[in-house]
Protein backbone atom coordinates (compact mmCIF):
# COMPACT_ATOMS: atom_id res chain seq x y z
CA UNK A 1 0.00 0.00 0.00
CA UNK A 2 2.40 2.63 -1.27
CA UNK A 3 -0.22 5.21 -2.24
CA UNK A 4 -1.98 5.16 1.09
CA UNK A 5 -5.18 3.97 -0.60
CA UNK A 6 -6.65 0.69 0.53
CA UNK A 7 -7.21 -1.85 -2.25
CA UNK A 8 -10.11 -3.45 -0.39
CA UNK A 9 -13.63 -2.63 -1.50
CA UNK A 10 -15.78 -0.73 1.00
CA UNK A 11 -18.50 -2.73 2.75
CA UNK A 12 -21.14 -0.17 1.87
CA UNK A 13 -23.79 -1.23 -0.62
CA UNK A 14 -24.26 0.79 -3.76
CA UNK A 15 -26.94 3.44 -3.41
CA UNK A 16 -28.74 2.83 -6.70
CA UNK A 17 -29.20 0.09 -9.22
CA UNK A 18 -27.89 0.91 -12.68
CA UNK A 19 -30.16 0.46 -15.66
CA UNK A 20 -29.31 -2.69 -17.61
CA UNK A 21 -27.67 -2.22 -20.99
CA UNK A 22 -29.80 -2.97 -24.02
CA UNK A 23 -28.91 -3.12 -27.69
CA UNK A 24 -32.30 -1.77 -28.70
CA UNK A 25 -32.19 1.69 -30.26
CA UNK A 26 -32.51 4.38 -27.61
CA UNK A 27 -34.83 6.64 -29.59
CA UNK A 28 -37.87 4.37 -29.44
CA UNK A 29 -40.14 6.40 -31.72
CA UNK A 30 -39.07 7.21 -35.25
CA UNK A 31 -42.07 9.52 -35.65
CA UNK A 32 -40.77 12.19 -33.33
CA UNK A 33 -38.42 14.41 -35.35
CA UNK A 34 -35.58 14.46 -32.83
CA UNK A 35 -35.82 10.70 -32.28
CA UNK A 36 -35.65 10.09 -36.01
CA UNK A 37 -32.61 12.34 -36.33
CA UNK A 38 -30.91 10.55 -33.42
CA UNK A 39 -31.64 7.16 -35.03
CA UNK A 40 -30.18 8.32 -38.34
CA UNK A 41 -27.06 9.62 -36.58
CA UNK A 42 -26.67 6.28 -34.80
CA UNK A 43 -26.95 4.53 -38.17
CA UNK A 44 -24.22 6.81 -39.56
CA UNK A 45 -22.09 6.09 -36.49
CA UNK A 46 -22.54 2.36 -37.06
CA UNK A 47 -21.53 2.81 -40.68
CA UNK A 48 -18.46 4.86 -39.64
CA UNK A 49 -17.49 2.11 -37.18
CA UNK A 50 -17.79 -0.49 -39.96
CA UNK A 51 -15.67 1.69 -42.27
CA UNK A 52 -13.08 2.16 -39.53
CA UNK A 53 -12.75 -1.57 -39.01
CA UNK A 54 -12.79 -2.36 -42.73
CA UNK A 55 -10.13 0.22 -43.61
CA UNK A 56 -7.98 -0.98 -40.70
CA UNK A 57 -8.18 -4.59 -41.83
CA UNK A 58 -7.39 -3.61 -45.43
CA UNK A 59 -4.42 -1.70 -43.99
CA UNK A 60 -3.10 -4.95 -42.49
CA UNK A 61 -3.97 -7.37 -45.27
CA UNK A 62 -3.36 -5.48 -48.53
CA UNK A 63 -0.64 -7.05 -50.72
CA UNK A 64 -0.11 -5.50 -54.13
CA UNK A 65 2.61 -3.58 -55.95
CA UNK A 66 1.24 -0.28 -54.62
CA UNK A 67 1.34 -1.54 -51.02
CA UNK A 68 3.07 1.45 -49.45
CA UNK A 69 0.66 4.02 -50.86
CA UNK A 70 -2.43 2.02 -49.93
CA UNK A 71 -0.98 1.22 -46.50
CA UNK A 72 -0.44 4.92 -45.78
CA UNK A 73 -3.85 5.89 -47.21
CA UNK A 74 -5.81 3.28 -45.25
CA UNK A 75 -4.08 4.29 -42.01
CA UNK A 76 -5.27 7.87 -42.52
CA UNK A 77 -8.71 6.54 -43.39
CA UNK A 78 -9.21 4.44 -40.26
CA UNK A 79 -8.01 7.33 -38.11
CA UNK A 80 -10.48 9.63 -39.92
CA UNK A 81 -13.32 7.11 -39.43
CA UNK A 82 -12.50 6.91 -35.73
CA UNK A 83 -12.83 10.70 -35.46
CA UNK A 84 -16.11 10.54 -37.40
CA UNK A 85 -17.47 7.91 -35.04
CA UNK A 86 -16.52 10.04 -32.05
CA UNK A 87 -18.14 13.19 -33.45
CA UNK A 88 -21.32 11.37 -34.48
CA UNK A 89 -21.58 9.91 -30.98
CA UNK A 90 -21.21 13.38 -29.50
CA UNK A 91 -23.98 14.68 -31.75
CA UNK A 92 -26.29 11.86 -30.65
CA UNK A 93 -25.55 12.68 -27.02
CA UNK A 94 -26.18 16.39 -27.71
CA UNK A 95 -29.72 15.36 -28.71
CA UNK A 96 -30.01 13.71 -25.26
CA UNK A 97 -30.01 10.12 -26.56
CA UNK A 98 -27.64 7.29 -25.70
CA UNK A 99 -25.30 5.55 -28.12
CA UNK A 100 -25.23 1.73 -28.25
CA UNK A 101 -23.12 0.31 -25.43
CA UNK A 102 -21.11 -2.28 -27.33
CA UNK A 103 -20.03 -3.35 -30.79
CA UNK A 104 -23.09 -5.59 -31.20
CA UNK A 105 -25.43 -2.63 -30.97
CA UNK A 106 -23.21 -0.22 -32.88
CA UNK A 107 -22.28 -2.50 -35.75
CA UNK A 108 -25.86 -3.77 -35.89
CA UNK A 109 -27.19 -0.23 -36.32
CA UNK A 110 -26.25 -0.23 -40.00
CA UNK A 111 -27.08 -3.56 -41.61
CA UNK A 112 -26.55 -2.78 -45.34
CA UNK A 113 -22.75 -2.70 -45.12
CA UNK A 114 -20.85 -4.70 -47.76
CA UNK A 115 -18.12 -6.90 -46.30
CA UNK A 116 -14.86 -7.91 -47.94
CA UNK A 117 -14.88 -11.61 -48.79
CA UNK A 118 -11.48 -12.07 -50.45
CA UNK A 119 -7.86 -11.14 -49.85
CA UNK A 120 -7.45 -9.78 -53.38
CA UNK A 121 -6.22 -6.19 -53.14
CA UNK A 122 -8.46 -4.85 -55.90
CA UNK A 123 -11.53 -6.57 -54.45
CA UNK A 124 -10.84 -5.19 -50.99
CA UNK A 125 -10.54 -1.66 -52.30
CA UNK A 126 -13.59 -1.99 -54.54
CA UNK A 127 -15.83 -3.01 -51.62
CA UNK A 128 -14.38 -0.22 -49.49
CA UNK A 129 -14.99 2.24 -52.36
CA UNK A 130 -18.64 1.18 -52.62
CA UNK A 131 -19.07 1.56 -48.86
CA UNK A 132 -17.56 5.05 -48.93
CA UNK A 133 -19.98 6.09 -51.68
CA UNK A 134 -22.91 4.72 -49.65
CA UNK A 135 -21.69 6.57 -46.55
CA UNK A 136 -21.62 9.80 -48.54
CA UNK A 137 -25.16 9.24 -49.81
CA UNK A 138 -26.43 8.38 -46.33
CA UNK A 139 -24.76 11.51 -44.96
CA UNK A 140 -26.69 13.54 -47.56
CA UNK A 141 -29.97 12.06 -46.31
CA UNK A 142 -29.13 12.91 -42.70
CA UNK A 143 -28.09 16.44 -43.71
CA UNK A 144 -31.50 16.99 -45.31
CA UNK A 145 -33.25 15.69 -42.20
CA UNK A 146 -31.10 17.90 -39.98
CA UNK A 147 -31.90 20.93 -42.13
CA UNK A 148 -35.64 20.27 -41.68
CA UNK A 149 -35.08 20.14 -37.91
CA UNK A 150 -32.97 23.30 -38.01
CA UNK A 151 -30.12 21.30 -36.49
CA UNK A 152 -27.49 23.31 -38.33
CA UNK A 153 -24.55 21.85 -36.43
CA UNK A 154 -25.55 18.37 -37.56
CA UNK A 155 -26.27 19.55 -41.10
CA UNK A 156 -22.83 21.20 -41.31
CA UNK A 157 -21.05 18.15 -39.95
CA UNK A 158 -22.85 15.95 -42.45
CA UNK A 159 -21.50 18.27 -45.14
CA UNK A 160 -17.99 17.46 -43.92
CA UNK A 161 -18.79 13.73 -43.96
CA UNK A 162 -20.08 14.03 -47.52
CA UNK A 163 -16.91 15.78 -48.64
CA UNK A 164 -14.65 13.26 -46.90
CA UNK A 165 -16.55 10.23 -48.21
CA UNK A 166 -16.62 11.32 -51.84
CA UNK A 167 -13.03 12.56 -51.85
CA UNK A 168 -11.83 9.27 -50.37
CA UNK A 169 -13.95 7.22 -52.78
CA UNK A 170 -12.47 9.21 -55.69
CA UNK A 171 -8.96 8.40 -54.43
CA UNK A 172 -9.75 4.70 -54.16
CA UNK A 173 -11.38 4.72 -57.61
CA UNK A 174 -8.26 6.39 -59.07
CA UNK A 175 -6.10 3.70 -57.45
CA UNK A 176 -8.25 0.96 -58.97
CA UNK A 177 -8.12 2.32 -62.52
CA UNK A 178 -5.72 0.65 -64.90
CA UNK A 179 -3.16 2.93 -66.47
Amino acid sequence: MYSGISLEQPDQALQGQEDPVTNDPQPKSKREPVSRLANELINLAGEAAQLMLQSHLIHFNYEEANFFGVHKFTKKQYEKHQEQLDRLGELVRSLDFMMPMCSKGLLGAYKKFDHVDTYGGGSMLYIYYKNLEEFGMNSKKVAKLAAKQEAYDIENYCGELIEDAFKSSWMVKATLRKS
